[in-house]
């Protein structure tokens, strides 16, 4: 399969979303990081983004709520090349209604190789990261180029 480079700028679009029972954890992280963060345009599913707005005055995209289709406005974003990195707290230990959501979502992102973190220490170790400061070139397998060429295999 062919790949293709996409550039990240030095100025990342940051997704952000946390369980109900991890938004405290998000905020915390939020708020130890905030200098990092208000240098980045950050989008968030509705309640995240709301709670990180109104806590650490930073401005804040926000979609629906996760259950209600935030999850699919964040994937889209994904997919559109908009977002370049993707903090999801989410909790192992409880069943989501959104669950399949979820799956989709995390899928989404690593088709289009953007970094996830799903917890503290990896969300830590990512922002970072000198990588978070400067431009950097993801390389993503070229899907749309391997479809293109199918249908014209399949037409001869």
């Amino acid at each position: 399969m062919n790949k293709k480079k996409i550039l990240i700028d030095s100025i990342k679009n940051i997704g952000l979303i946390a369980h109900d029972n991890q938004k405290q954890e998000l905020l915390d992280w939020a708020k130890f990081n905030r200098e990092v963060l208000k240098e980045h345009h950050l989008f968030a599913t509705g309640t995240t983004g709301t709670i990180i707005e109104n806590e650490l005055n930073l401005n804040v995209t926000s979609f629906k709520s996760g259950p209600l289709g935030g999850d699919q406005q964040i994937g889209a974003k994904i997919s559109e090349g908009t977002l370049d990195f993707l903090i999801f707290f989410w909790d192992p230990m409880e069943p989501q209604p959104h669950d399949p959501d979820v799956k989709a979502l995390l899928r989404l992102a690593a088709v289009w190789n953007i970094p996830v973190a799903c917890n503290r220490s990896t969300a830590d170790f990512i922002i970072s990261s000198p990588l978070m400061s400067e431009p950097y070139y993801r390389e993503i397998n070229d899907y749309e180029g391997t479809l293109k060429e199918r249908a014209l295999f399949i037409r001869k």
